[in-house]
């Protein structure tokens, strides 16, 4: 058997170094609800909202509406680091006793 020709060698690639820099006068957002989540095969698209209840009136039902605050997109590597996160949140959350696990998930299929 003839040796096979040998494929130049890729560069590794080196992860950077970041630093994280705060920026103090950096704008809030508040939510109270997520409208929508959309994954396009490319990003991440998270839209936030809020409620604001309409004025009550005595012998009517509640009303209110819902509107967009913030839309959130973000690349597959924010995606899945945002996905992590959360999980961790969530684990430490249940540790605490303050949400309970849920059942359906726990159980192996």
């Amino acid at each position: 058997m003839a040796d096979e020709p040998k494929q130049p060698e890729q560069p590794q690639r080196q992860s950077a170094s970041l630093r994280y820099v705060d920026i103090p006068d950096c704008p809030e957002t508040f939510a109270d609800s997520i409208n929508g989540l959309f994954f396009d095969g490319q990003t991440l698209r998270i839209e936030f909202g809020v409620t604001r209840m309409d004025e009550v009136k005595p012998n009517t039902p509640l009303t209110g509406r819902r509107y967009p605050t913030v839309r959130l997109v973000l690349p597959p590597s924010a995606a899945i680091d945002l996905i992590n996160k959360m999980q961790q949140t969530a684990a430490a959350l249940t540790q605490a006793g303050i949400v309970k696990p849920n059942p359906t998930a726990t159980k192996a299929n």
